[in-house]
Formats: C-alpha cells, structure tokens, sequence
C-alpha cells in the first residue's frame, strides 16, 4: 500500500496504467518529484497488475552537472531494463547550442523528429512539471523557422495545427502540465 503523503494530488500527474505506454516526462528541479515516483513503480516495485514494458524518457533541466539528483537511481534503471528508460538532461550553465545559446529545454529540439513520432502514436503520454516550462516545450515544437520540430512538420507533417494538435492531446489525457 503507497503512503498517502506521496500520493498525487490533482489528475494532472496521474500515470497512466497502459504498461506498455510511452512516457515521456520533462522536468526542471523540483519538478523530478513526480517523475521519481513514476520511475519507482515502472522499474523498482513489484506489482501483480502493472509491469511496465513502454519506454520511460526523461528529460531534465539542471544548472550544473553537480545538480543532477538521483544520478544512482537513474544508472540502477538503465542498468535492468536499458531497453525501457532513456535519460537525456541539458545543463543550462555548463552547455551551449551551436549558436552559443545556453541549453536548456531547446535542447529537446535536438530530439524533435522523434519527439513527434512519439507524440502521433495514441499510447505516449507527455508529462511536464517545473518552473514554468509549458511555453518551453511549445517553443520546441513549433516556433517557425526556429525549431526542428517546425522543420519536421513541415516536411512530413504538413497541414497540422499544433495548438489544435495540442488541444486533442490534452482531451485524451495525453498531455499534462503541472508549472509553478
């Protein structure tokens, strides 16, 4: 039986119970506490009716590489299951982008192409808690000319409305933003 004080408050950052679900969570300090959870129950505790066999990302934001929290339990879930959980983080004070920007979550437009093939499958959950960061990951996804994800689109998505696309993803419980 979970503690109470650990369980979720809202629906916001509920996971989902599809076991072979994508999801994919992108956080910034604080905003690993729910990811934390999440990862626990897909790779360390036992359960009779969730075995997790999708694919777990995350995605972090840290200042420093000295930041990085739960570095440990991170390599014990790639080290039993490298197939289900993938860690990308981009160290804002540490890295810049080809044009000498500081990384942060424009990192992720590395990713872009991917991103939005996860994103058209109807089993990917995207989950996002932080300092708001909502606007980041509309950045990634379609600033024009700007983003990978733009170029993406573009290319191989044409005639998509990303805010209309984003809007679906929220109806079906895709989508689920908690920023403070």
């Amino acid at each position: 039986m979970r503690q109470r004080s650990l369980d979720p408050v809202g629906k916001e950052m509920l996971m989902p119970k599809d076991p072979n679900a994508t999801i994919t969570m992108l956080g910034t300090g604080t905003g690993i506490a729910p990811f934390r959870l999440f990862l626990w129950k897909m790779f360390f505790e036992e359960h009779e009716d969730y075995k997790f066999n999708g694919l777990a990302w995350l995605y972090l934001g840290i200042p420093t590489s000295s930041s990085l929290l739960y570095k440990e339990e991170f390599e014990k879930m790639k080290e039993k299951k490298p197939e289900n959980f993938r860690l990308d983080f981009a160290v804002s004070r540490e890295q810049t982008n080809e044009m000498g920007e500081e990384m942060y979550m424009k990192r992720m437009a590395e990713y872009a192409e991917e991103l939005w093939e996860l994103l058209k499958k109807d089993n990917t959950f995207v989950y996002m808690c932080g300092e708001g960061k909502a606007h980041s990951f509309d950045f990634i996804i379609w600033e024009p000319h700007k983003s990978l994800l733009h170029m993406v689109l573009t290319n191989w998505g044409a005639g998509i409305d990303w805010l209309e696309f984003k809007k679906q993803l929220k109806r079906s419980e895709q989508w689920n933003v908690e920023v403070y």
